[in-house]
């Protein structure tokens, strides 16, 4: 969501002359070498903090602080956090992959009612308090806004790593954030018009529909009609490199057209995402960028600490502190009580400790409001410092959102379990070549539920005209194979006729289900003694099983 990530740092804050600080300037050429000390503090902290059960953003945010507090890392900052957004252009695109456009327009009252309700009550209560601690009226218009939003990068993350996007409080919850990711040009707009009086809003807001329509239509059109038949022309290349390429080619291209008509990347790519969901390649596309995810989040949190003035924070701690009290205080309480007429108490309650912080788009607010004399310094390090701490308390809040929900409101016993994370008690199968079939064959006879997994996109289209429940997919892929459940599955059934990547699967299934569940199709001795390592359940030597149905065969024949 940082829309304006190149103008983040034209202007520091000033009180930093105010203060003695222990830095050293670095060059271009030194870059290499910060990033270096960066990862390694990562890995040192992150490492430490896993001891003590602590999330790994927080370990990214006091890097940050580090890094920050080490270094003079104001010319390469504007750099850095443009490159760091793009983890959460990956992680909307990823979760665009979960919904597809029916689903979008059936959740339009989380979109459109609850997004406004949630942004503008809370706006207009927290802009009454920034006018009462003495801002003037056009700062605590701004102020309002920037702290109305709530963190992509945090709740989203949560959400999709612990399956809850589609929980009945995960919906509301993205529904309130992507009308929130709308809501970014106004809030850019209004900096601009406070900042010159020469300005037109009405020709502004004219510009934003047409653009909106614009980039929205020429999403559809190119997600409709050309991304299928791109990907499958890449993947019959059998190249996973090219089909990488071009997997970041759609995700950065839809994020840098929308860019391109004046819209927060990662609303371009959370559309592309809804595009690709109801294709063939939807868990394979989201596979291949989940490393690209991961690796920019964590720079994204390290680009949050070094927001932080350590000594700014000293100084105005118990302002920092009271701060983010209030505003985490309100955003519950508006959150609730707006959503309490419309669903379940414990649905509202959820919700409401999900987008209790603060966003990162509002680091970017307060950072280019200063920039044109908006705030004063004292009070942007203030907001800054608010917004991050809202952040962190979040992190340990967002793991502990069910135990802290049975508090205020227990699940009833009558209730009856309701699963959300996908299929259980079902067989999964990992290849659809001439074995496959024939496994697939009996189980459909024998009215079993499975799913396949095939890596041959020839293989897939021939399962697809068959009708069966076939999803083009690398099986050696752990993150594929969570998505499938099959940690609770009745049996996985690994059927491919490549060694490699047969030992590939195998080695991922040994990490993530029950071994006794496994079972194998090995061709040969070989391969089974390449297998003898893990701990697999049952390896069927398919040499073997022919020669005793050919000699079973041969002894019913009887000479003439």
């Amino acid at each position: 969501m940082l829309h304006i990530a190149p103008l983040m740092m034209k202007k520091r804050p000033k009180y930093q002359n105010n203060y003695v600080q222990i830095s050293i300037t670095i060059s271009s050429m030194d870059y290499i070498a910060v990033t270096l000390v960066a990862v390694l503090l990562s890995v040192v902290i992150n490492t430490l903090l896993k001891h003590f059960k602590i999330p790994t953003i927080i370990g990214y945010i006091v890097t940050g602080i580090a890094v920050s507090s080490l270094f003079d890392l104001h010319r390469a900052y504007s750099s850095l956090t443009h490159v760091a957004e793009f983890g959460i252009v990956f992680l909307m695109f990823t979760i665009g992959l979960e919904f597809s456009v029916k689903q979008l327009v059936a959740m339009r009252k989380e979109v459109l009612l609850f997004g406004s309700l949630q942004l503008f009550i809370t706006a207009i209560l927290l802009g009454l308090l920034a006018l009462a601690a003495g801002a003037e009226l056009k700062s605590a218009m701004i102020i309002g806004f920037a702290l109305a939003l709530s963190s992509t990068a945090i709740v989203l993350k949560f959400l999709n790593e612990k399956g809850h996007t589609h929980t009945p409080y995960g919906k509301k919850s993205i529904g309130i954030l992507l009308f929130q990711d709308l809501a970014v040009i106004p809030i850019l707009l209004m900096i601009s018009v406070f900042a010159s009086e020469n300005s037109d809003l009405i020709s502004m807001l004219e510009s934003i529909t047409i653009d909106a329509i614009l980039a929205i239509s020429i999403l559809y059109i190119i997600g409709k009609f050309m991304l299928e038949p791109l990907l499958e022309r890449v993947t019959r290349t059998d190249s996973s490199e090219i089909f990488l390429a071009t997997v970041l080619f759609i995700t950065i291209g839809a994020a840098e057209l929308a860019h391109r008509f004046g819209f927060t990347y990662s609303l371009g790519a959370f559309i592309a995402g809804i595009m690709l969901a109801e294709t063939t390649y939807k868990y394979q596309v989201e596979s291949a960028l989940i490393p690209f995810r991961d690796l920019l989040m964590g720079l994204f949190f390290v680009t949050v600490g070094m927001q932080i003035q350590p000594q700014a924070v000293l100084t105005y701690f118990h302002f920092i502190l009271l701060a983010s009290l209030v505003i985490m205080a309100v955003k519950f309480s508006v959150i609730l009580i707006f959503l309490k007429p419309f669903t379940r108490l414990r649905t509202a309650i959820k919700t409401a400790l999900a987008l209790g912080q603060v966003g990162e788009f509002a680091l970017a607010v307060f950072t280019l409001a200063l920039g044109h004399d908006l705030l004063s310094a004292q009070m942007a390090q203030v907001l800054l410092s608010a917004t991050v701490l809202s952040m962190i308390v979040s992190v340990f809040i967002l793991p502990n959102i069910g135990t802290i929900t049975d508090r205020f409101f227990p699940e009833p016993e009558s209730l009856p379990h309701f699963e959300t994370n996908g299929p259980s008690n079902h067989i999964v199968v990992c290849g659809y070549g001439p074995m496959g079939r024939n496994v697939i064959t009996r189980l459909h006879a024998m009215h079993m539920n499975y799913v396949i997994l095939e890596h041959d996109i020839s293989a897939v289209r021939v399962g697809e005209k068959r009708g069966e429940p076939i999803y083009f997919a690398n099986a050696a892929n752990p993150d594929i194979l969570r998505s499938f459940n099959v940690d609770k599955a009745a049996a996985v059934i690994v059927a491919v006729g490549n060694p490699n990547h047969l030992r590939l699967i195998c080695e991922t299934l040994n990490r993530i289900a029950a071994a006794p569940n496994i079972i194998i199709k090995a061709s040969n001795r070989a391969e089974e003694q390449m297998l003898s390592d893990l701990n697999i359940g049952h390896v069927i030597v398919q040499s073997e099983q022919m020669a005793s149905l050919l000699v079973e065969e041969a002894i019913q024949c009887k000479i003439a």
